[in-house]
């Protein structure tokens, strides 16, 4: 696997962890901190998306420029590579696809997190002033 398949992998782990941390039930208390934390992080996360795209682009150019494979002209081994080439293609489009969800997921969150903060704040407000 090479390096930038890597980096898109711990990347695309990290926002499942922060997604899972914030989604918790029983974290109350963690939350507020952690949402902090995570909305400081997004804006470098954000790198995510046009290195998902170089990625795309790469797929696609070595799809483009990958030798075809006929059953008949080919030898069993170069097949075998031509199929293991396809798969490692299709394992690293369900990562950047993965990559871009979960970061939209994550800034999905973290504002509705903040909303239903602000929320529980006006309400609490409103039930003080009552």
């Amino acid at each position: 696997m090479a390096l930038e398949w890597v980096v898109l992998s711990y990347a695309a782990g990290a926002e499942a962890i922060m997604l899972l941390f914030l989604t918790l039930p029983g974290l109350d208390r963690l939350r507020r901190g952690l949402v902090a934390v995570v909305r400081s992080a997004l804006k470098p996360l954000l790198s995510v998306v046009p290195f998902c795209l170089f990625l795309i682009a790469d797929i696609y150019w070595k799809y483009e420029m990958r030798p075809s494979c006929e059953q008949e002209a080919c030898t069993p081994s170069e097949y075998l590579r031509h199929q293991k080439s396809i798969i490692k293609s299709q394992r690293n489009a369900l990562l950047i696809a993965s990559a871009l969800l979960l970061y939209w997921l994550l800034f999905s969150v973290t504002g509705l997190v903040l909303r239903i903060d602000q929320l529980n704040q006006r309400l609490e407000k409103l039930k003080r002033s009552e």
